[in-house]
């Protein structure tokens, strides 16, 4: 890709983040489920998390998108602006030249930057997500992965996916997972860090992404010192305090109001 391309895609994407802003979804189920996304093994500790996010965009911010828009079209794609071996990126989200992938990509940035708000990602690349084939493989590699863990509770007592499904439809997401280089990784920035996975579920249609993750650290890290400091063990909590949870409760008022 051509330095002046590089430097076009980012600053626009920059500016995108910058105009919209992801919104956090209260659903009282997720908030329960993640009453259980902490727990111990005989080697490690994990936590996780799973959040619900809508984007809104006002009425000004809908007129700077179409601004940034057009113009992408009259100045990136002018005739000589770029050579043909640039003109058709491709990407996990499919061709950067076409409108809808490039927002699905922003769509992911802001979701990172919800849910990141103290890390940077304004050097995030497109090769840095991978969509991934159908959520029925991601839901067997999560439930194998709580399942080997000791924690089976969140798929079983907690129906994680008749939850995520009530609120973004999985059949109709598309599923995204975010791989970055060592040095970017939001989840290794403190001691004991062993592995993490992350996935997004996107629903196009109702402007919704859902995202989930699961960290684990060693026993002698700083979540392992914090539970013994705190006497904390989530998973032995009184069901009764578990049950006082309603079923969910969206805030319906939210905007979804799309972009086009």
């Amino acid at each position: 890709m051509s330095y002046f391309l590089f430097s076009f895609f980012f600053f626009f994407f920059f500016i995108l983040l910058i105009i919209t802003n992801m919104k956090f979804l209260e659903v009282d189920s997720l908030d329960l489920i993640n009453t259980a996304f902490l727990w111990e093994t005989t080697e490690c500790v994990l936590t996780g998390r799973v959040e619900a996010y809508s984007c809104k965009s006002a009425g000004t911010d809908k007129k700077l998108f179409k601004t940034l828009e057009n113009r992408y079209n009259t100045e990136l794609l002018a005739p000589g602006s770029i050579s043909p071996d640039d003109f058709h990126i491709i990407s996990p989200f499919g061709r950067l030249t076409e409108a809808a992938p490039r927002k699905t990509f922003f769509y992911l940035l802001a979701t990172l930057n919800a849910a990141f708000p103290e890390h940077d990602f304004e050097d995030v690349r497109p090769d840095q997500f991978l969509k991934l084939p159908t959520f029925e493989m991601v839901m067997n590699s999560v439930n194998t992965t709580l399942f080997n863990l000791g924690n089976d509770m969140i798929v079983n007592k907690y129906r994680l996916w008749d939850v995520l499904d009530e609120i973004v439809q999985l059949n109709e997401c598309d599923v995204y997972t975010y791989t970055p280089d060592v040095d970017d990784d939001p989840m290794n920035e403190e001691e004991g860090y062993i592995w993490s996975v992350n996935y997004f579920f996107f629903n196009r249609k109702l402007k919704r992404m859902v995202f989930f993750s699961i960290k684990s650290e060693s026993l002698n890290g700083p979540t392992a010192e914090a539970i013994e400091e705190e006497g904390l063990d989530i998973l032995d909590e009184d069901d009764d305090n578990m049950n006082n949870v309603n079923s969910r409760r969206y805030q319906d008022e939210f905007l979804m109001d799309d972009m086009d």
